[in-house]
């Protein structure tokens, strides 16, 4: 339209609204942005959990309006379902999503950044629409808290993942030990460690009981992998003196149940309310695409552009690389993609721009009553830092965060994770 570069996002939460931020401030106007989403506001995902078992509806304040910091950054927004990704031709296809039985489109780009995150496949789980919970959006957030006021007899409680299906896109990328990331049986974990305290802080402050009524369980050898072995270790003792309970490689969920959870290794959980969360698949138009793994997660290179069709990025939980499903880790990619665009456009220098990533596991989780864990990790990616820290600053750190992301509309200061480490690991340690 305007003679200059015309970058497509897809995806306007967390990844999708942070590579258009950098990509704008990197590259300045030398491109042309377009961002794509089906929805106008961002779903601030982290937060849901502390909203929920402090008593509080989280579709009030869990919302961020995209439309109006986009527009501000001269960034076009489109509110359409994304339906299709032609590589070859350079075109996407959408269908706006405001109103039922609108006729498809199609926009054509330069640059495409795949920001749409994953699909929760809790439709894949037997039994959970009947008999499961979880903190994962606003409408179970809010079904949850509805649950535990009015519904919830003090039954025990079971808390956990299905098993996440990774795909082999990460495969073969260096400097990883062994040429790839290593393989997670569940997404994320952070999540299920977060809930499982807060849970039992409820239970205690609601006069339910406390941590002996409650279970966490894992896919995997060991809850939290990602965070590391000392790491998970601290947690588990402190857990285990707390009267939780534990349970271990289980493979997968088979059923739900109105009386509990049966697993894929032939064991059970007797449980009155199951807060589970599921795999993370791939949007199902990715699937068989040229640009994705035999998953339909979309493969980069380390920085985060697809070897095949390098016009071609990824940010996010949608890229193969992207493991754990981590916002940290996606909001280090954004950046890489702003430099890497800004590159090509001749706004910035090979040396400046091709940093590849260095995904390090960072993790603030609210367990209840003005308290939060703290974690820093980088062993599961080959490093050696394994940081534990629990209290009152890592609390602080994380209503904060989210005050501030709001404030700023998501463009988060450059040295906010340098504080955060110096003030939970340092100041107050």
């Amino acid at each position: 339209m305007n003679g200059k570069p015309h970058v497509l996002i897809l995806g306007g939460n967390f990844a999708g609204l942070g590579s258009a931020q950098k990509i704008r401030e990197f590259a300045g106007d030398a491109v042309r942005i377009t961002l794509v989403d089906r929805k106008p506001y961002l779903l601030y995902v982290p937060n849901i959990p502390s909203e929920v078992f402090e008593g509080r509806n989280p579709s009030r304040s869990m919302l961020m309006d995209i439309v109006a910091p986009l527009t501000d950054d001269g960034v076009d927004f489109v509110q359409a379902e994304v339906t299709g990704i032609d590589p070859d031709n350079k075109q996407v296809e959408c269908v706006p999503s405001e109103r039922p039985g609108a006729a498809p489109f199609h926009i054509d780009y330069d640059y495409l950044v795949i920001a749409l995150g994953n699909r929760l496949a809790f439709d894949r789980i037997d039994g959970y629409a009947a008999y499961g919970h979880t903190v994962t959006d606003t409408y179970q957030g809010e079904r949850l808290r509805r649950y535990l006021l009015n519904d919830y007899r003090g039954g025990p409680i079971a808390i956990g993942s299905a098993r996440f299906n990774q795909g082999d896109g990460a495969k073969g990328l260096e400097p990883y030990p062994g040429g790839s990331i290593p393989d997670a049986m569940a997404a994320c974990e952070g999540p299920p460690v977060e809930a499982m305290l807060s849970a039992a802080t409820w239970l205690k402050n609601h006069g339910q009981g406390g941590a002996d009524k409650i279970t966490v369980f894992t896919p995997a050898a060991m809850i939290a992998e990602d965070a590391g072995e000392k790491v998970v270790g601290e947690l588990l003792g402190i857990a285990s003196d707390m009267g939780f309970g534990y349970m271990n490689e289980l493979q997968d969920i088979s059923r739900i149940t109105a009386e509990g959870i049966e697993f894929a290794n032939g064991s059970s959980l007797e449980a009155e309310l199951k807060i589970i969360f599921p795999d993370w698949e791939p949007h199902g138009f990715l699937k068989g695409l040229p640009v994705s793994d035999n998953q339909g997660f979309v493969i980069t290179d380390l920085l985060m552009r697809n070897p095949k069709y390098p016009e071609i990025l990824a940010a996010g939980d949608c890229a193969a690389v992207t493991v754990p499903k981590l916002g940290a880790i996606g909001h280090a990619e954004t950046e890489i993609v702003g430099r890497q665009i800004a590159k090509d456009v001749g706004r910035m220098n090979p040396e400046d721009a091709d940093t590849p990533l260095a995904p390090v596991v960072h993790c603030i989780g609210d367990i209840g009553n003005n308290q939060a864990f703290y974690i820093r990790a980088n062993s599961w990616f080959g490093g050696d830092t394994q940081v534990l820290k629990m209290g009152h600053v890592p609390y602080l750190l994380k209503m904060q965060y989210k005050n501030l992301f709001f404030k700023t509309r998501g463009k988060m200061p450059p040295w906010g994770l340098d504080a955060a480490e110096l003030l939970a690991e340092k100041l107050f340690a």
